[in-house]
């Protein structure tokens, strides 16, 4: 037995509304609408991964979800640009991960990141 998909679910009023955030800034596409529910995905393969914390590192408000991104610069650049709320960062954490958080129009805190070989 492997799990084939893990995902999680956020409650919303309008799914439509993740479009603006899901899928203009994060470039996820559309795969499902039923009006009640929208189910947005990306065409790349991910690893199956989920994460139980106490926090979300030293100082920092505990996230809802976790996004990996290839180009950190772009997608920071299109949040800003979009005007969300950036509630922390950007930083280079010594643990070598370059993260902001966000909150989407859910209000829920996404944690935008990137792995960086350098250490500070």
């Amino acid at each position: 037995m492997s799990v084939i998909r893990l995902y999680p679910t956020i409650q919303a009023a309008d799914p439509s509304a993740a479009d603006s955030f899901y899928g203009e800034i994060l470039g996820l596409d559309v795969v499902m609408d039923l009006g009640w529910v929208r189910t947005m995905a990306s065409e790349q393969k991910m690893p199956v991964q989920v994460t139980f914390a106490k926090h979300s590192g030293p100082n920092a408000p505990m996230t809802d979800l976790s996004v990996e991104v290839d180009d950190f610069d772009a997608v920071l650049e299109r949040v800003k640009k979009a005007d969300f709320e950036i509630i922390y960062g950007p930083v280079l954490e010594p643990w070598g991960l370059k993260r902001f958080f966000v909150r989407d129009p859910f209000g829920k805190i996404v944690n935008i990141l990137a792995h960086n070989n350098e250490k500070t």
